[in-house]
């Protein structure tokens, strides 16, 4: 028997989602396709923000019948011809259209073949849901939800799963997995509540843009990281730096952020009054020539426009100063992975001016319990060890504050 009350508009929600991937907003496309606000929301929270993964009608196989079969069959039909004509006019086997009017007709059609209706009962056939694995493991859910109240990332507790549970392969879970979980909510068999321990927070998935083509922005011409030595990708020496910015509340503030490569080391930048490029400037001078020249080879930032005096930086570094391409920082994905670890003692939305500065600049906060996605070593300092601090009451997080 077929599903009571309203059926799903899966041609309509396709075309919503086809809007929110082209850049329109949720309440513009719902507008366009006259549905109501609501039910976009709601087709977004079923999919954790993201659209799910149905196939294009023109990608679909040859072996299944397409939404233009299903019409003239329903023509067919209504003409009084019997299976095999319309399967002999279809070039079809009689038995496939038998099985098609078998299976996509209720009894409450009364004995009429809609060709629209019947392709949207086959689509919701082919979904043919089923349980994720962390609904059906309860032990393995709890463990997953312990770790997530500590703050682990779902990077951390996959690898984790497979270092701990070398005997269970059916627990060795992928990261995307306890992401799908997630922002499932309910049908994952995860709280979505548990969102808000993750780095971003996010209580949806975010919408990843296409890459569009820019003009150059700095006035100094730049090198990409392609451009960079051999020996940076090989991460055999120290020296190698990334770095980016961490913003704070409107953009008002900044923390400059430079990880070497080989070691893990992070330096801090504090940028209380902006992130202009000449403050930027600026703030990094003291930090660079307070580094040896061995800790400074070479340095890989992203296409941000405080970097524009980049040309006033190079000569602190041997090798010279690269660019990731446009709309690709996370090709930096040292300095990624660590901005997004400290984001968990710097949320979003906190005024970065509150934190109290020392002459020389700052190291990172303490390291958390939670093993590094790249390994289990300690980073190391290239300076041995000698460094300013920033002030360890600045470090704590201040997660509620910076949401009031």
């Amino acid at each position: 028997m077929g599903r009571r009350g309203r059926k799903r508009k899966l041609d309509l929600e396709s075309e919503y989602w086809k809007l929110l991937q082209s850049g329109v907003g949720t309440v513009a496309a719902c507008k366009l396709l006259g549905i109501g606000r609501k039910t976009g929301y709601r087709w977004r929270a079923e999919n954790g923000g993201l659209p799910p993964g149905r196939l294009a009608e023109t990608a679909r196989s040859g072996r299944y019948l397409s939404l233009l079969e299903r019409q003239r069959i329903a023509t067919l039909r209504e003409r009084g011809l019997g299976v095999r004509e319309i399967a002999r006019r279809l070039g079809r086997s009689p038995s496939t259209v038998s099985r098609e009017l078998r299976r996509h007709q209720r009894p409450h059609d009364r004995g009429i073949y809609d060709g629209d209706l019947a392709h949207a009962r086959a689509r919701e056939r082919l979904r043919r849901p089923r349980r994720p694995v962390l609904a059906r493991e309860p032990e393995l859910r709890q463990v997953v939800q312990d770790l997530l109240e500590q703050e682990w990332s779902p990077a951390q507790i996959a690898a984790h799963l497979r270092e701990t549970y070398t005997d269970r392969p059916a627990w060795h879970l992928c990261h995307e997995t306890i992401y799908q979980a997630l922002y499932h909510g309910g049908k994952g068999g995860l709280s979505r509540a548990l969102t808000t321990k993750l780095r971003t927070g996010r209580p949806l998935r975010k919408r990843r843009r296409t890459p569009m083509a820019r003009t150059p922005r700095f006035i100094a011409p730049a090198r990409l990281m392609h451009a960079r030595p051999a020996v940076v990708e090989e991460r055999a020496r120290i020296g190698d730096c990334e770095g980016d910015l961490i913003v704070g509340r409107a953009s008002r503030s900044a923390i400059g952020t430079l990880v070497d490569r080989r070691t893990g080391y992070l330096r801090l930048v504090h940028l209380p009054d902006g992130h202009s490029a000449e403050r930027l400037q600026v703030a990094m001078l003291p930090v660079l020539a307070g580094l040896p020249p061995m800790a400074r080879q070479t340095l890989t930032w992203d296409q941000g426009s405080e970097m524009a005096c980049h040309h006033l930086l190079k000569e602190y570094f041997a090798d010279g100063i690269f660019f990731a391409p446009p709309a690709s920082p996370w090709l930096r994905g040292t300095n990624e992975n660590t901005n997004g670890l400290l984001r968990q003692y710097f949320p979003k939305g906190t005024d970065l001016r509150l934190l109290d500065r020392r002459p020389a600049g700052g190291r990172a906060p303490p390291q958390p319990a939670a093993p590094k996605a790249t390994g289990l070593a300690q980073p190391h300092p290239p300076d041995g060890g000698q460094t300013g601090r920033v002030n360890s009451s600045a470090l704590r997080r201040p997660r509620e504050s910076a949401r009031r």
